[in-house]
């Protein structure tokens, strides 16, 4: 009996000795477990998991529907896979199993699709090329970070099994960058587009004039943009689009399924048109240049006929160049204008972007004057501020006018995290993630009907930023937040749940090459 007690202990102790060995020796663990369908931002409408995975090997194909967008979408995916995975993945329209992606009549609307998985193979079904697209980035997400690396990594390349079904809530899922303020070139632009695309996003907005800077080429007014967009904020050489530039950025988004929306900021924030055309002013005297970050001193003259001549040939060229339906003519901070004289403008502004096939977009001031019938405002008030403000807003969304929401003090990207932040301004507070995420736009706004809501729309505004990293470290990671905001359905929108699935995307964004603020209310992994 002790000979045998003896023999187990001595059994027990190599058994010991070859576990601690392995460890040492950095023996393989075992292999990881595909990531849930219901951990990516924005949340589905609807996951049902179940199932064998799918596993992404050097025999998978992407098969696509013999159309051209179909085709594209494919092609955009294999980009997205074969650095990172080594592999071939053809796009072609034969074969079984694989990747496969198709455009089908069915429940989806305009921008929503099915993801089914299993181990035999991927199905992404949508009814329009932008659910097609959108249902591929939830494909994308489902993958290890690893996937968005330019280099081979080792895998493996698991997807869930199960069904995804998903719709978007709101129609407007929107991003503006403040060009004017500090200039970002082309490819800036389609970098933060590409982030954009990643959570669903589908409106660009470029701020495209301010104070500082004219940043689009206007053949009728030249010096628009050589002379007013020579400058940016703090004195730096700044710069503008020529029209070849911006139709680049179009078709960029457009690629990815955003819609630009361009914004000529009028009749206020204005400085850089005056100073490049003395008789756009009253007086007939052109400023200076200006290079600060003070707002509401400069406005066109209302009553020179001039002005409107300027007005119609800019609409016209931009309308031109921009395929979407909207146009987006500013109005806010209009200090320097005589209530009078703003309605005035507005009114004819607005006529003028009609006359071009244009849908009038303008800041929530625009609701002081008279909303064309179809107009959309955005509101970019504060909390428990401005009651008079936001009844204006709400009577005019109950009489029609569109309403997206982009609340300072929760959506402005340019806000700081909190004191110690580098970058960023505060005047709207400190909008730490929770913050930014935490609240239901369907609701936000009393008196305006849920109906009247478009959707949601984070602004980056530029005094303080410079470049990319800028741009990146403000946004993410609030950005995604808003992305759900305007996605997901109202049940699914719970700041527990989601700041796991929130600290999930970190070691993406590193792959990606993302420098994003650590936030302390998100539980991150360790980093790199």
């Amino acid at each position: 009996m002790r000979q045998r007690h003896r023999t187990l202990r001595l059994l027990a102790s190599l058994l010991l000795v070859t576990a601690v060995g392995a460890s040492l020796t950095g023996a393989t663990p075992a292999p990881p477990a595909a990531t849930p369908l219901d951990r990516v931002i924005p949340a589905p409408a609807s996951v049902a998991p179940g199932g064998s995975p799918y596993r992404i090997t050097d025999r998978t194909r992407i098969r696509v529907d013999d159309s051209r967008e179909a085709r594209r979408i494919g092609g955009y995916l294999a980009d997205v896979l074969r650095p990172s995975t080594g592999y071939r993945l053809p796009v072609t329209t034969h074969g079984d199993g694989g990747i496969r992606l198709r455009l089908a009549k069915g429940p989806y609307g305009d921008e929503g699709y099915r993801l089914d998985s299993g181990r035999g193979g991927v199905t992404v079904t949508a009814g329009r090329p932008a659910g097609l697209f959108h249902g591929v980035q939830t494909l994308r997400q489902l993958l290890p970070a690893a996937v968005e690396k330019d280099s081979v990594q080792p895998g493996p390349w698991l997807i869930a099994g199960g069904t995804v079904e998903d719709t978007p809530r709101y129609a407007w899922r929107g991003a503006m960058l403040d060009v004017s303020r500090h200039f970002f070139g082309v490819d800036e632009v389609k970098r933060y587009i590409d982030q954009l695309a990643l959570y669903k996003f589908n409106k660009l907005h470029l701020h495209l004039s301010d104070d500082q800077g004219w940043r689009i080429a206007i053949d009728s007014w030249p010096r628009l943009a050589t002379y007013g967009g020579s400058t940016e904020v703090g004195g730096g050489p700044g710069g503008y689009y020529t029209k070849a530039d911006y139709k680049e950025i179009v078709r960029h988004a457009a690629a990815r399924h955003l819609e630009v929306v361009p914004e000529i900021d009028m009749p206020g924030h204005t400085n850089a048109a005056l100073a490049s055309y003395a008789e756009l002013n009253c007086d007939g005297v052109a400023p200076p240049l200006y290079t600060g970050t003070q707002v509401g001193f400069s406005s066109l003259c209302v009553p020179k006929e001039i002005t409107y001549d300027f007005v119609d040939d800019v609409v016209r060229e931009l309308a031109a160049l921009t395929p979407g339906r909207y146009l987006h003519i500013g109005g806010d901070e209009a200090h320097s204008t005589p209530h009078a004289d703003y309605v005035t403008f507005m009114d004819r502004a607005q006529a003028t972007v009609a006359e071009y096939g244009k849908t009038v977009v303008g800041w929530h001031q625009l609701t002081g004057a008279t909303p064309v019938r179809g107009a959309v405002a955005q509101y970019w008030g504060l909390d428990g501020t401005g009651a008079a403000e936001k009844e204006q807003v709400a009577r005019a969304a109950r009489n029609g006018t569109g309403i997206v929401l982009s609340p300072a003090d929760r959506l402005y990207l340019d806000m700081k995290y909190d004191a110690g932040t580098p970058l960023g301004l505060s005047w709207a507070g400190y909008v730490e993630v929770r913050r930014s995420y935490d609240w239901d736009p369907g609701t936000y706004l009393p008196g305006v009907p849920a109906s009247a809501i478009r959707g949601v729309e984070a602004p980056l505004w530029s005094e303080t930023l410079e470049n990319s990293g800028h741009i990146e470290y403000m946004a993410f990671p609030r950005l995604p937040g808003v992305a759900e905001l305007g996605w997901s359905p109202a049940a699914t929108h719970d700041w527990d749940r989601y700041k796991v699935r929130l600290a999930a995307q970190g070691p993406r964004w590193e792959a990606l090459g993302i420098g994003y603020y650590r936030s302390p209310q998100v539980p991150w992994p360790a980093a790199g």
